[in-house]
């Protein structure tokens, strides 16, 4: 439910990479033997494409993967300095010795799969009966067999959280992959087949018996996949939001032990629930009667060690890569193993990280000077709301009262997350911890379900390169990993960091009038506040910018998806309009003053376009266009700015060059 913009997705403008100063617009990003009207995405980028060729152990590498590569060079500073050698139960602890398990990978091959072998001999021992307990085990932190559940605010009362059922079960993690029939995906597909015989074949599994296992795992997630919701009726939340008793639950899906899934989850005093996908649940109902208990017992050890094998033997981790990196992605190799090893602690113990980060790399002023900003751009897209022709006063009211409403989050929270109660215990294997942590997390997020929404809640850590929307408590949080270089260069001119940060704050306050966030009050509540006069005209808008998107070639024959990357297609396009707005009101903005021999409309624009740069495989195209809702970056460019008038200006962009478009094929939102 959180409008999170990954930005793997990516942002960026070039001023400093790994501490090593460049020009905030650098010539050496440029490709000069295309004209900006022709392509202005290579124009913009194709000397950095050039000299930066994708690395093998990349799926897609660009401007954005160079700062979170300089994040993570600063993560392993900090983390590598630790040692093994604190007192047991501190911070320092847990973080060092976790990723020291990692790093060592002559106990994780003499252990091979013997920290698995428990948990497999648990789940062969059970019958029917038993079946429920193993599906909310396997909830708790380690994946989502059949279906998923999690607590999260009401949609229609964010001061309270309450219990959500939805639709899971596909390791490939769309429908589309299951049914569709294009050569990639049968690629795919077979891939996945292939890659769960092996890992039966790892745990001790005959070749054929293995082979069984896995047909009889691919049959449970494609009848799983012949059900789900599409990723299209994801985004309408008037679809998910079903309400029910607990028992209306038991009398709807009686093949399922709701009392045993809940207790071993310690989820008590369940007065009402919501599921997401009623027919998802109906299918894994009629499963859990049907299905020879031998296939769901394979489908469950599946799970189970397909969520182990990243941290398991070489033999275990080269399965897991070839199948969701090199089939899926197109990636040729893997990662450094400090890199997943720096992860892991980094992800799992977050906050803990981010306590150290912040000390060491994120300078007081940068918080003051990043909600300037913030303020500038708040009061941009409230002169746009004012002056929209389409929408009604009575709307406009509204949207200016949500605008208003904002909370702001910058840098890292005023309260750290509490690790005190995680044991990291290096007696143990390094599946073990982190198994152990991973249900520390699901523990602390299922127990909210007792306690009002927590406000000051951080859905990300200090140092992750991101930033994000949450439509429940109306907030944008801009944490202190993406502030810095080449993001946020207090010494760069405004017209680079109003084309980077800029347009990040724009976009993220631009989701909360997206196509789904504008399903939300100011208070967080699903209500209708459009009349249906404009809600109408905003639809027709939306649908106009994403044929406009859909009508772009991925790979092969592949069209882009303008219908599920609608959200983002509308926040890269606020976030445009809105952050020129704000430039505009600078002293550099307002001038015409050249720096490099570039305008600033230039440079706000070029900065815009080096955030998208990278190079990427064709397998990775495909895939983030089933699974990513934002656009490729390509089209991130090349598609948004043919909606601004300044734009055109600013290059000379005349009818007839590719890069025009008729006025009235234009569209505007915000």
């Amino acid at each position: 439910m959180r409008q999170i913009t990954f930005f793997i997705m990516a942002l960026a403008a070039m001023t400093m990479i790994a501490g090593n100063p460049v020009k905030a617009v650098d010539r050496n990003n440029l490709d000069p033997n295309t004209a900006p009207g022709n392509n202005f995405y290579q124009y913009a980028c194709g000397g950095w494409m050039l000299n930066n060729p994708l690395d093998p152990q990349y799926a897609r590498f660009g401007t954005f993967d160079q700062l979170r590569e300089n994040c993570r060079d600063q993560v392993k500073d900090i983390i590598t300095t630790l040692g093994t050698s604190n007192p047991r139960g501190s911070l320092k602890q847990k973080v060092g010795d976790l990723y020291a398990m990692g790093m060592d990978s002559v106990r994780l091959n003499k252990e091979g799969m013997a920290p698995l072998t428990e948990a497999i001999a648990a789940i062969k021992s059970q019958n029917r009966s038993q079946f429920a307990s193993a599906i909310a085990d396997q909830h708790k932190g380690i994946g989502d067999p059949f279906f998923n559940s999690a607590v999260m605010a009401d949609l229609k009362s964010s001061d309270d959280n309450m219990l959500y059922l939805m639709q899971g079960g596909l390791g490939m993690g769309d429908r589309d992959y299951y049914l569709d029939t294009d050569a990639n995906t049968v690629k795919v597909r077979n891939a996945y087949s292939n890659y769960i015989q092996q890992l039966f074949q790892l745990i001790g599994y005959k070749k054929g018996n293995a082979k069984k296992a896995a047909q009889h795992v691919m049959n449970i997630e494609t009848e799983l996949a012949k059900v789900a919701m599409t990723r299209e009726d994801t985004r309408d939340y008037s679809k998910l939001y079903n309400l029910t008793t607990l028992a209306q639950l038991k009398a709807d899906y009686p093949n399922i032990n709701w009392d045993q899934y809940f207790n071993t989850l310690n989820i008590k005093n369940i007065e009402k629930l919501c599921v997401f996908q009623p027919k998802s649940l109906a299918k894994v109902n009629e499963m859990l009667k049907n299905l020879k208990e031998e296939d769901v017992r394979e489908y469950l050890i599946f799970k189970y060690v397909d969520a182990a094998a990243p941290y398991l033997s070489d033999a275990f981790t080269d399965a897991n890569f070839d199948m969701y990196s090199r089939a899926m992605s197109g990636q040729q190799m893997k990662m450094p193993r400090w890199k997943h090893s720096l992860d892991v602690p980094n992800t799992l113990l977050g906050e803990a990280v981010g306590q150290l980060y912040v000390e060491k790399y994120f300078p007081a002023d940068s918080k003051k000077k990043m909600q300037q900003l913030v303020n500038n751009l708040k009061k941009a897209l409230g002169e746009h709301i004012a002056t929209l022709s389409w929408m009604s006063p009575k709307t406009k009211v509204n949207a200016l009262v949500k605008l208003n409403s904002f909370t702001v989050k910058i840098g890292y929270p005023d309260k750290w997350r509490d690790y005190s109660k995680l044991d990291i215990d290096p007696g143990k294997s390094y599946w073990e911890n982190i198994l152990n942590a991973r249900r520390f997390q699901a523990e602390y997020e299922y127990a909210q379900l007792d306690k009002p929404v927590d406000k000051e809640r951080w859905y990300m850590t200090p140092q992750t390169v991101n930033a994000y929307y949450e439509p429940s408590t109306n907030e944008i949080c801009f944490p202190a990993g993406i502030l810095q270089a080449p993001y946020f260069d207090p010494n760069a001119d405004d017209a680079c960091n109003y084309g980077a940060i800029g347009v990040v704050i724009g976009h993220e306050m631009t989701h909360g009038f997206d196509d789904q966030g504008r399903n939300f009050d100011h208070n967080g509540n699903m209500i209708d506040w459009w009349t249906a006069e404009d809600a109408a005209k905003f639809q027709e808008l939306a649908d106009k910018l994403g044929a406009q998107y859909s009508a772009e070639i991925v790979a092969d024959d592949v069209h882009a998806n303008g219908t599920f990357t609608m959200g983002e297609n509308i926040a890269d396009h606020g976030g445009l309009r809105v952050a020129y707005s704000a430039f505009k009101n600078t002293d550099q903005g307002k001038g015409n003053e050249m720096i490099d021999g570039f305008t600033p409309d230039q440079r706000f624009f070029l900065s815009y376009a080096n955030v998208w740069a990278a190079n990427i495989t064709k397998e990775e195209m495909l895939r983030r266009t089933k699974l990513d809702p934002h656009s490729l970056g390509v089209n991130r460019v090349n598609v948004a700015i043919r909606n601004l008038e300044e734009f055109f200006k600013a290059f000379d962009i005349q009818p007839g060059m590719k890069m025009w478009r008729d006025p009235a094929d234009r569209v505007i939102i915000w």
